[in-house]
């Protein structure tokens, strides 16, 4: 459009000059005027629609635009049309089209291909870690994955994986300690079973000797009846049974009750007990006992001949703290994290190993569990204490 308002412009001052509007020399000046432009037409008119000038002709298949104006020259006005050939722009932008639409092609290829491949290098190192994971066995949480080749964006996993991997491999050597704990537990009173029955039936019995037999093997029976039992309780922590709570009106005459239960016992290893402090709050009271007598029981029996238990209780900050104190030997602190762990015995011989499996402080620890607390433990200067901590709020 801006080719043809100069050429316009060209045929007004051009009409200008043709005063006399002599076709010839109208004619003449035109051709000049359109001396090399074989793209553009132009065609004048009379009002009566005779034709003044007609430049040479755009081929017909040919694309053009026209642009139709008056010339005034102050004679009758003259129409003129003129019209443009586009065509050849318009096979440059078909070109430059099919150039675009080609280099995009290209570029989107190799964009792809590039990214294909900056993304094949950027998981490498995760391919790495996934091969290092999938091979890990059972039997190998021990070996950590290795880090050293990982960006600095995968450390942080790469750590914390280590870190899972540490508690997994000690869970699972915790679980095959507890089974091979469990079936020696268990071996034991089978093999007494086993070797009583076989020497009663070896020869005749009178009736108290098979009286003496039969309560030996129930006591056995008891035995690992208790061990059952106690298993299947922590089974039950373990998925998440939780406490119920109820308003318990003195802690204090809780632990009392169950001092009373182990009298005999305290009596016979010439101990004292005495309970210091109470507390109300909600709590499960058949649960409480269970723990404060396991907790009593294992005092009781590593406890100096003469000395005093004492039962200590105290309300912390929303907490209630039971605790069994005793004078004996000192535990050595490499044992302190490990005495809450099932069938485990700092000292093996001192345990009473015979009547005692090495559940109960981990009954403990999972009856804290249940009521939502933790466990705590010092030993020190032939002190010992041992009790867990239970949330609850203050009753009303």
């Amino acid at each position: 459009m801006d080719t043809l308002r100069q050429q316009q412009t060209q045929v007004n001052h051009l009409i200008a000059e043709a005063a006399e509007l002599d076709s010839g020399t109208l004619a003449h000046k035109l051709d000049d005027g359109m001396v090399g432009r074989q793209d553009m037409k132009l065609i004048l008119t009379r009002a009566d629609g005779s034709v003044i000038y007609a430049s040479a002709g755009i081929p017909v298949h040919h694309r053009v635009i026209d642009m139709r104006f008056e010339a005034t020259t102050g004679i009758p006005p003259i129409q003129a049309v003129l019209s443009l050939d586009v065509s050849e722009d318009d096979r440059v932008l078909e070109r430059l089209a099919r150039t675009l639409v080609a280099a995009a092609l290209a570029g989107a290829v190799v964009i792809a291909a590039g990214g294909f491949t900056l993304v094949q290098i950027g998981l490498r190192p995760v391919r790495d870690l996934s091969a290092q994971i999938q091979a890990l066995e059972a039997d190998t949480l021990h070996r950590l994955l290795d880090g050293s080749a990982q960006p600095d964006e995968l450390a942080p996993l790469v750590a914390h994986v280590n870190e899972l991997l540490k508690r997994l491999h000690k869970a699972y050597e915790q679980l095959d300690a507890f089974n091979a704990d469990v079936a020696h537990e268990l071996f034991t009173p089978l093999a007494t079973l086993m070797g009583g029955t076989e020497v009663a039936l070896r020869k005749a019995r009178d009736a108290d000797t098979l009286r003496d037999v039969l309560g030996s093997h129930l006591e056995d029976l008891q035995r690992m009846s208790m061990i059952v039992q106690d298993m299947l309780f922590l089974s039950q922590a373990d998925r998440g049974a939780e406490a119920r709570r109820e308003h318990v009106a003195s802690m204090a005459g809780v632990a009392r009750a169950v001092v009373e239960l182990h009298e005999a016992a305290i009596e016979e290893a010439g101990l004292k007990v005495r309970i210091n402090g109470d507390a109300t709050g909600l709590a499960d009271v058949r649960l409480l006992q269970r723990a404060l007598s396991n907790l009593i029981g294992n005092a009781t029996r590593h406890a100096h001949p003469h000395s005093t238990v004492v039962v200590q209780i105290d309300r912390l900050d929303g907490e209630i703290a039971l605790r069994v104190v005793n004078e004996g030997q000192t535990i050595s602190a490499e044992h302190l994290p490990n005495l809450f762990n099932r069938f485990y015995r700092a000292d093996a011989a001192r345990s009473d190993a015979a009547r005692n499996h090495g559940l109960g402080l981990a009954i403990v620890a999972a009856i804290a569990r249940m009521h939502g607390g933790r466990t705590m433990v010092d030993s020190s200067d032939g002190i010992t204490s041992i009790g867990l901590m239970v949330p609850t709020p203050r009753a009303q």
